[in-house]
């Protein structure tokens, strides 16, 4: 495979879409390469890269299975109960957190014990 063809934000043409593109028409890239890529450019960093696929290669999204669906559902359960006091938090528990909020506040010397 080549260079890939580079287009700049908004000036894709038409034929090509994003992963969350395809997924708003019900569609997932189904194996295919990538086809293109869309940059923006930022002020001090380097420009945001967005990978474009055919839409007309695409395939459908596979359909939710009640399997998958119970998996999906223990799964996101598990995210929202916290490690130390074991209570369901409300929400998704943020891993940068690593506890509920509750639990945060109550551990004045963060979850590690140090005093520095």
């Amino acid at each position: 495979m080549g260079a890939l063809p580079v287009f700049r934000w908004r000036l894709a043409p038409d034929g090509l879409a994003t992963r969350r593109q395809l997924r708003a028409l019900g569609l997932r890239p189904g194996g295919q390469d990538v086809a293109a890529q869309l940059e923006r450019p930022r002020r001090r960093r380097g420009p945001l890269v967005a990978y474009l696929y055919r839409v007309d290669l695409a395939v459908p999204v596979r359909p939710m299975t009640p399997a998958r669906r119970t998996a999906l559902t223990k799964a996101n359960r598990a995210r929202r109960i916290c490690p130390v006091c074991r209570r369901d938090a409300g929400y998704v528990i943020p891993t940068s957190l690593g506890t509920c909020v509750p639990c945060v506040d109550a551990d004045p010397h963060g979850s590690d014990g140090s005093t520095r």
